[in-house]
């Protein structure tokens, strides 16, 4: 196993990444104090941007189990660091893209950047396989 730190940020940031459109959709559809006693309602019953983003946010979270298992197992079988770096992170700017497509209301655009960010994960544990198999 190589260094891991490059790994720890691949994580954490796919992990923090669906709290940033929530804080986007709590800002543009005027989250108050008060809505904190039920988000997921106010969340909710947001309209426009704030419903996109919160669409996105729970997009985001639904993909990361198979992102971090992906990481996780390329790391574990000893894939090569770069190849393990490179589809990491080019997961973290495909799943940026799609959050900003979603919120611009993009949906067939955000729909192609879907399924290039799934195929990075998918890739790695195909790689895996082919290296094992």
């Amino acid at each position: 196993m190589q260094s891991i730190s490059g790994i720890i940020y691949l994580i954490l940031t796919a992990c923090l990444l669906p709290y940033a459109f929530t804080l986007i959709a709590k800002i543009t559809g005027k989250f108050k104090l008060q809505d904190n006693q039920n988000p997921r309602d106010f969340l909710a019953k947001t309209t426009g941007l704030a419903a996109r983003a919160n669409a996105a946010q729970q997009n985001s979270f639904e993909s990361l189990p198979l992102f971090i298992a992906a990481i996780l197992m390329a790391e574990y079988m000893v894939l090569d660091q770069q190849v393990v770096m490179t589809f990491g992170w080019a997961y973290i700017v495909l799943r940026i893209l799609y959050g900003l497509c979603y919120m611009a209301n993009f949906a067939t655009l955000r729909s192609i950047i879907w399924f290039l960010a799934m195929g990075c994960p998918i890739a790695l544990l195909l790689l895996v396989v082919r290296l094992y198999a």
